[in-house]
């Protein structure tokens, strides 16, 4: 006779073993036809298991997270359903949850089309509308091997081949469509509703490619259409948005084969770049750190010491001379540990904070390269701070105040933290990795920041905090982090003088606030659509001219302007002043100014804003006065 303790605290008793379906039937119908799986004890299950004793069940439901991914894994397995009865030939092979959606991969004999996804996808709906009931039954694994072989799903025969011997294989059947997979899932197809696929593209089988290529058949899944449609309306505000498209429209940078993952910075992208960094170095100027500049290039000896060798070799570049092999540095932890050892350091040195704009190379795998995004050569704004332990929970807490304001300067005011702990591959002892997250726990309580652990995720040589930001359109991108390290320091010889006059080891704090200045520089044109506020944007001013005789006053606008310290221009081409206007206006400028006889008599401006508005005409100063208080608005005075 188990009692069943719900969310709510109330207590149901029934006589003997029930199921999650019927424990939901029992609060209501609403709830009974809304359930899409239960949570006995903590562990998902179906809504047809079967509660034996006294336990704590929640019933799931669309409205819950874990809802929302059973409804996505479950459309996964109704889009292999529908392949295979359109496609019978075609073979299965896995079909996980990702952000947002899932994806499934096939091999098949000829590429899909966006015809066959269109089929597929009403297929899809018509096996969820005949409401097709979900069950899971076991299989021995040997029996599951040969079921699979025999139905022609080598590759699916294959992954539970890789399962140890003796384990029970977990399998989902919905009317003649069976797969391998741990559950939970749906209680029938007709709890499928709202989906769309999406694209198909390339993967190597188990992501090697060595292996076949197979053809991935990307979806996304949801509780309520509302949702969905606010998710594609935000896909295509994305693509409007991609900063390749933009970059290539406002002429910032580009990229070719001949330097995969590397970028070209044009004339107005490297003012954008510039602008950044110059901000940056008045960040590291004002809160005590020393810019040091370090060798692209080091001896694999010191990358051996330092553990990249063991743990990170398969990202490095490596390249030789003179009979001595180098590494491309993937990263400059190791050369500030080498300034950190010239010369003896006290504890009264400490902290010693070093801040570098280092280039950075790492092997990514062709296929993961995104523009700005994910590159192989790029820029960090990296920072390394030595100090005592006792010194590690005010260094943490300061940087975490330090980035907020950064971000805000920048415009993002939605940060999202989360600690990422020891992974499995690792340097150091527990109990230095004990005391590392610790620290970094300690000190998002102590500045009231609400946080998440992501298990697992740290670097090999210590623990870290992400810091992520949300763009204008609701994405969100993980740039600054705080790493606490033991190791390092010690494995290349950093030591102080403490006050007893011992010799000891600093602990090294690694930290960096936007990262990558590539990928932050990305998301800043796709945060701001390449309509940057005014302090970023790589030309601030236009001064049209209207006809030629316009021209030489229109030249001195520009030229007090940039006097001013602002980056203006004239445009003295002889076409209509509407075309100018349109031109300039796709540029994304913040102001236009508009000189013609009027305004030169007058010794005035007509100005445009970016969104065209007209403020009407204004004195020089005036428009100054107006850009300096903008200027200053934004932190950047």
């Amino acid at each position: 006779m188990p009692d069943i303790r719900l969310p709510d605290g109330s207590v149901k008793s029934f006589p003997g073993p029930v199921t999650v379906a019927e424990i939901a039937a029992s609060v209501g119908a609403g709830l009974a036809r809304a359930a899409l799986a239960g949570r006995v004890d903590g562990k998902l299950v179906d809504t047809s298991h079967r509660v034996e004793a006294d336990s704590e069940v929640a019933i799931i439901t669309e409205r819950d997270k874990d809802g929302v991914e059973i409804l996505r894994h479950s459309t996964a397995h109704l889009l292999a359903h529908a392949v295979k009865e359109l496609f019978p030939e075609a073979q299965v092979t896995i079909g996980p949850v990702i952000e947002n959606g899932f994806y499934y991969d096939f091999a098949f004999k000829r590429p899909f089309t966006p015809e066959d996804l269109a089929a597929l996808e009403k297929r899809m709906l018509e096996i969820a509308k005949r409401e097709i009931p979900v069950a899971r039954k076991l299989m021995q694994r040997d029996e599951a091997v040969a079921f699979f072989n025999a139905q022609g799903e080598h590759y699916k025969a294959e992954i539970i081949a890789s399962i140890p011997p003796g384990e029970p294989i977990s399998l989902y059947q919905q009317g003649d469509f069976i797969d391998l997979c741990r559950g939970p899932h749906v209680p029938s197809t007709g709890k499928l509703k709202v989906f769309k696929l999406m694209r198909v593209a390339g993967a190597y089988w188990r992501g090697d490619s060595n292996n076949a290529m197979l053809q991935r058949i990307y979806g996304t899944a949801w509780g309520r259409k509302e949702d969905q449609d606010a998710y594609l309306k935000m896909l295509e505000e994305a693509e409007k948005r991609d900063h390749r498209r933009v970059g290539a429209q406002l002429d910032l940078f580009h990229m070719q084969d001949e330097a995969p993952g590397m970028v070209f910075w044009h004339p107005k992208g490297w003012i954008l770049w510039q602008e950044v960094e110059q901000y940056m170095r008045r960040v590291y100027r004002d809160n005590g750190y020393l810019e040091v500049r370090c060798p692209m290039i080091l001896d694999v000896s010191l990358w051996k010491r330092s553990g990249h060798w063991d743990n990170y070799r398969e990202n490095m570049f490596f390249t030789s001379s003179e009979n001595r092999e180098y590494a491309v540095k993937p990263m400059n932890c190791p050369g500030h540990v080498q300034v950190f050892n010239q010369g003896v350091k006290s504890y009264r040195n400490l902290p010693y904070r070093l801040g570098e704009f280092g280039v950075c190379h790492r092997n990514e795998p062709s296929g993961a390269l995104h523009g700005l995004m994910r590159a192989r050569a790029f820029w960090q704004d990296d920072g390394h701070i030595f100090c005592t332990e006792d010194q590690i929970l005010g260094e943490c807490i300061a940087y975490t105040a330090l980035l907020r304001k950064v971000y805000r300067d920048f415009g993002f005011t939605d940060i999202i933290y989360k600690i990422a702990t020891r992974p499995e591959k690792r340097v150091g002892s527990d109990a230095i990795w004990d005391k590392a997250e610790a620290a970094l726990i300690e000190s998002l309580k102590r500045s009231g920041a609400d946080f998440q652990i992501n298990p697992g995720e740290g670097a090999f040589y210590g623990p870290k905090i992400e810091y992520s930001l949300k763009d204008a359109i609701g994405r969100v991108w993980q740039c600054g982090t705080m790493q606490v390290d033991f190791s390092m320091p010690q494995l290349l010889g950093a030591e102080y003088i403490s006050e007893d006059n011992a010799r000891k080891v600093p602990v090294m704090l690694h930290r960096a606030i936007v990262g990558s200045m590539e990928r932050f520089l990305g998301i800043l044109i796709e945060n701001y659509a390449g309509a940057f506020p005014l302090w970023l944007s790589p030309e601030q001013v236009a001064v049209l001219s209207i006809t030629e005789r316009h021209a030489d006053y229109a030249e001195q606008v520009a030229g007090a302007l940039r006097k001013a310290g602002f980056r203006a221009a004239a445009d003295l081409r002889n076409e209509k002043i509407s075309y100018k206007i349109r031109e300039h206006s796709l540029q994304k400028l913040p102001y236009q100014l508009v000189v013609g006889d009027k305004e030169k008599q007058a010794n005035t401006v007509a100005v445009r804003t970016r969104g065209g508005e007209d403020l009407g005409a204004m004195t020089l100063s005036d428009f100054i006065a107006r850009l300096q208080t903008e200027a200053v608005a934004l932190g950047t005075a």
